[in-house]
């Protein structure tokens, strides 16, 4: 038996289908930015239902749960294109593993209920996969850091209550060693958010921050001790960041286009619908691999490395078929594989791009260039 036939998780998973039959109109996975207020209406629905704090400690509000269940939550989201998972989620487990208790009062209820949500101000015009050298300023004030620098290309920046800031706190040349993370108001004064629009109808964000003060307590952990608190929390998330839901949606989409312009059952098309089937099953087991990882306490930055370009370049893949298959008729404005295609373009760039999971997977998982 998989771990996916489990009584407890197919118990869940059919929990989790009948709760999205609510959701079927929402469709926000491609497109957040344009659904945003259904889109939170969904979070807090999430919330009320405990699944926002899944695998958090009971203690603090959660349930505990095993990360199958919670990868098995976000499979089925994706698999419904309801929307993708909040960023605040990536918050609350640093608030749990770093914050004060004045902080965890503060901020995990209200994460756990879906009532606030985050963006996370990280890449930077000239730090985009290195983040190592930003140069977003946060100098100490006496109990406030002034906050001087910008950030681009930040998901849902526009919408959301709170930016989570990575700035520098240290010398210029300090890198990793010299970066702290700050929560800041995204209505503060002397900071500027602009939309950077995109090919799929979207947005992305610029942030640009004048003299932004944003008090001492809302740092989070210690100051310069920012590197290793989001390697932490990211690696908690890694096995919900790409779930193969997604691609099978996918998928099945291509497949209802082929039989809209009267492709199905050529054998060329046949033979190609299912080479992209066995490989969505493989993306399938690299995702289940992360997970079975987490849950036995061994290191996942080698299988997250290699699940999440594997991952995005089918995604990529899967869209580049139907244009081959569809030719003018995939150029409509609206078609449903049009959408694919454009929105999957930013998907091997955006949480590190191939190029830098590639370098990843050398260096920790083949031991080259001088690291394991």
């Amino acid at each position: 038996m998989s771990a996916l036939d489990q009584p407890e998780v197919q118990a869940f998973r059919r929990e989790v289908q009948s709760f999205l039959l609510d959701w079927e109109d929402l469709d926000a996975y491609l497109r957040h930015g344009p659904r945003w207020e259904r889109v939170t209406d969904f979070f807090a629905a999430l919330g009320r239902r405990g699944w926002l704090a899944l695998s958090w400690p009971e203690a603090e509000g959660g349930r505990a749960a095993r990360a199958l269940l919670e990868y098995v939550l976000w499979d089925e989201i994706a698999y419904a294109r309801a929307a993708r998972n909040p960023l605040c989620t990536i918050v609350a487990r640093t608030i749990l593993r770093a914050g004060s208790d004045a902080q965890r009062s503060e901020w995990l209820p209200a994460i756990r209920a879906g009532r606030i949500h985050f963006a996370l101000g990280y890449s930077e015009p000239e730090a985009g996969s290195d983040l190592a050298s930003l140069r977003t300023m946060a100098r100490r004030e006496g109990a406030f850091y002034r906050v001087d620098g910008q950030k681009c290309w930040q998901s849902y920046a526009g919408h959301v209550d709170h930016l989570w800031l990575l700035a520098r706190t240290g010398e210029p040349g300090s890198r990793g060693t010299g970066l702290s993370l700050l929560i800041v108001d995204t209505d503060a004064p002397g900071l500027t958010i602009r939309p950077l629009p995109t090919l799929d109808g979207d947005a992305l964000y610029e942030c640009h921050f004048e003299g932004v003060q944003v008090p001492v307590t809302r740092r989070v952990g210690p100051e310069h001790g920012a590197w290793q608190l989001m390697a932490e929390a990211l690696a908690d998330e890694r096995h919900i960041q790409f779930p193969a839901g997604r691609l099978r949606r996918d998928l099945d989409e291509v497949q209802a286009f082929v039989r809209s312009i009267g492709l199905e059952g050529r054998d060329a098309v046949t033979e190609r619908l299912g080479e992209l089937a066995v490989r969505v099953l493989e993306a399938e087991l690299l995702a289940l691999r992360v997970v079975e990882q987490m849950e036995t306490g061994r290191d996942t930055t080698v299988a997250a490395a290699a699940n999440k370009v594997f991952h995005t370049e089918l995604s990529q893949e899967i869209a580049r078929q139907a244009f081959e298959w569809g030719g003018a008729d995939v150029l409509v404005d609206g078609a449903r594989v049009q959408d694919l295609w454009r929105q999957s373009l930013w998907e091997t760039i955006g949480g590190g791009t191939s190029e830098v999971m590639r370098s990843v997977i050398a260096r920790h998982g083949l031991g080259l260039g001088g690291a394991r």
